[in-house]
Parts: structure tokens; sequence; C-alpha cells
């Protein structure tokens, strides 16, 4: 659990993620690195978890050296993502780590966006309990989620000039993502071309079904935001493109205000480009919104969706279309996402449960001035 006295009155940080204890799989992970890379020297150290977590994977950090018969010596610091334990009630319903993995290397040989080098994959449980991932540790700082970075957090501390570096750095991660040629031949593995858009729909509809699969509750809230997609469906999709899914600074590591690595790929999906834009507007409006509800400045000039879209469009070459379609979209697909996480919080004794189902949705307030039409994006 964690808790950050620094954020205002009525904030819950505390959030339950696992109890995974890596101290007793000291010996397994050192055997299995040692026939990964043929070599009876590596040594495995400073395995531990990282003190931020997140809550859809277990992130396990570690240290390896070893020697070549000629006596040249290597190091290299890696991060293990492991799949979550079915006890710490995961977040999504499935996690196909070898999917990740594939997205991850093409990105990296089709595109100048930089992704931690993935070395190896483990699909079973018996090193550290669960599948896992290994891939090189980035150094770099993310913008926090818990409490969120527009609380506090280096962004704050940036010049005028970082932040515009940032910002336009960050947007020309999507556009450059969304060049990458002929997603659909290159990954197979996310189904073909045919009506991406709702293939999409579908599936974030069968996951707000598995979120309530064993209490029942339905969240008005959310079914009404479906019924809304159907009514405002555009009459024409942009071109479908590999789309990251999980677009947000959160999942990027900056130095010096520089993205150094993208991070979580196990959303990407093949989509409108419009879909990514979306979620990266909508998140951080969110978090402004939530900032200012509790009197806290925020960063209210970071990431308006006007700027946003101008410097896409001027990096992509492209116009976006429909994007209150998508923005709409990414509320309701956080919302499901939260209500998931809302669950865990009552399952596991952080937070009452609401009398209002549509509590369960962080953002209630937000999403249903989307859907009623009464939201306005420019800034307050």
């Amino acid at each position: 659990m964690a808790s950050n006295p620094a954020m205002p009155l009525g904030v819950n940080t505390t959030v339950t993620t696992t109890a995974t204890d890596v101290t007793g799989l000291h010996g397994k992970l050192e055997s299995w690195i040692r026939i990964r890379l043929s070599n009876s020297t590596a040594v495995v150290s400073d395995l531990r978890k990282p003190s931020e977590s997140g809550m859809s994977s277990t992130s396990v950090l570690f240290t390896v050296d070893w020697a070549d018969g000629d006596g040249t010596r290597h190091h290299a610091d890696l991060v293990a993502r492991v799949v979550p334990e079915a006890a710490a009630l995961p977040v999504f319903p499935d996690y196909d780590l070898e999917r990740q993995a594939i997205v991850m290397r093409t990105v990296a040989a089709n595109s100048a966006v930089p992704v931690p080098c993935v070395r190896w994959i483990e699909p079973s449980s018996e090193v550290l309990g669960r599948p896992f991932i290994v891939m090189d540790r980035v150094d770099g700082i993310v913008p926090p989620d818990n409490p969120p970075y527009v609380f506090g957090s280096f962004l704050h501390e940036a010049s005028t000039a970082q932040l515009e570096t940032l910002q336009r750095s960050s947007v020309d991660l999507l556009a450059g993502i969304h060049s990458i040629p002929d997603p659909c031949s290159l990954l197979p593995e996310l189904g073909d071309s045919t009506d991406v858009l709702r293939r999409h729909v579908d599936s974030e509809r069968a996951y707000y079904e598995w979120t309530r699969r064993e209490d029942g509750l339905r969240i008005p809230l959310l079914e009404k935001g479906f019924e809304w997609l159907e009514e405002h469906w555009p009459s024409n999709t942009s071109e479908a493109v590999l789309c990251w899914g999980d677009s947000r600074i959160g999942n990027i590591m900056y130095r010096d205000c520089a993205p150094e690595a993208v991070l979580d790929w196990e959303l990407a999906a093949l989509a409108p480009r419009e879909l990514d834009v979306g979620w990266f507007i909508f998140f951080h409006r969110m978090y402004q919104d939530m900032a200012e509800q509790f009197g806290r400045p925020g960063l209210p000039d970071l990431f308006r969706r006007a700027d946003v879209v101008a410097r896409y469009e001027e990096a992509a070459g492209v116009e976006l279309q429909d994007l209150d379609f998508y923005l709409v979209y990414a509320a309701i697909r956080h919302g499901i996402i939260m209500s998931r996480i809302k669950r865990r919080s009552i399952h596991f004794g952080d937070c009452p449960a609401p009398a209002d189902p549509d509590e369960y949705v962080l953002h209630h307030c937000m999403l249903r001035q989307l859907i009623d039409n009464q939201y306005t994006w420019e800034t307050k």
C-alpha cells in the first residue's frame, strides 16, 4: 500500500497492488538467466521490486554480471515484467506478454520511437510464479499517477522551454508510432484492418461485462456512454494504424524532459489514430480537472487540446477526424478501468463501496458532461 501526505484531504492514494515477495526467487532467476546466456558464471544481484509498482502487472528489477570465455566482462541492468497473480484481482482479464514483446520489437525495428529492448520471454510460471518478459532497464523518470503528476512532480520544476520540449516530443512520439508502415502485415497478431473501430469498441464492451461478472453491478453512466457511441458513430473512420493504446505521459520515461522510453504496450491495437490522440488529451485533462477541484493549479498550459491537435497534425501530416467521438470514448474506456480498480479497492478494504454505482468511475462528473455535450475543452 502507498499513501502520499502531500495530496489534498479527500483524495485516496492508498492502493493495494500485490504482496509478491521476490526475496525467495533469486536462485531460480539466476539459474534461468544462466541458461538464457549459456553462461554458468552469470550472477544475479540487487533483486527487488520498485517502490512504485503498477496494478496491471508487477515489475522486478535486477542486475546481471557475467564473463565470456575470453575473460570479457558484461553487466546488464534488467527489469522483468510479470503477469499479476490472480489473488491480486488483476485489472485486465488476460496478459499476452508474447504479443506485447512482438509489438515492442516491431516498433523498435520500424521506427525511431524509443522502446526498451526485449531480451527474453518466459511463458511458464516455474521461475517467478507467473509468466514474464525481461527487458533492458532504462534510466529516467516517469510522471507519477499516484498521486497524479499535476499535484506535484518534476514537471512543476521544469522551465517553460523544457515543458515545451516535453509536449512537442511526446506528441511526436504518437505520430512516430502511427507512421509505422503496413502495421497489419507487420503485426498479424493484432488482427486485420477490417472495421477496426467496431472491433475495438466491441472488445471494450466485453471488458465492461467482464468487470461486473462477479457482483453483477451495472454502472448506468458507462452503459449510457456506450449508447452515446452508437448514436454518434463516425460516418468515415481514418485508416488503421498501430495504436499504442495507453498513450499518456505516465507511460513515458523522460530524461531532461525528453523521452527515453515508451512503456506499457499491453493495450496496443490496430485502430484509427484518433484513438491514441483522444486518450492522450483526455488523460491529462482529467488530471488537470482533478487538481483544480482541490484548489491546486496543476499544469493548465500543458497538453491543451488545440495545441496537441496542431502539433500532431503537423508532425503526422494528416488531419484528425471526429475527435469529439474519441474523447468521449477515451473517458468511457478509462471509466471501465476505474470501475475495476474501484472494485479492487473495495475488496482489499482500501475504501467503502459508494452508494451510487456511477461513482465507481473516478471521473464520473466529467464523463456525464461529455455525454450531455456540456463539457468545454477550452482553458478555464
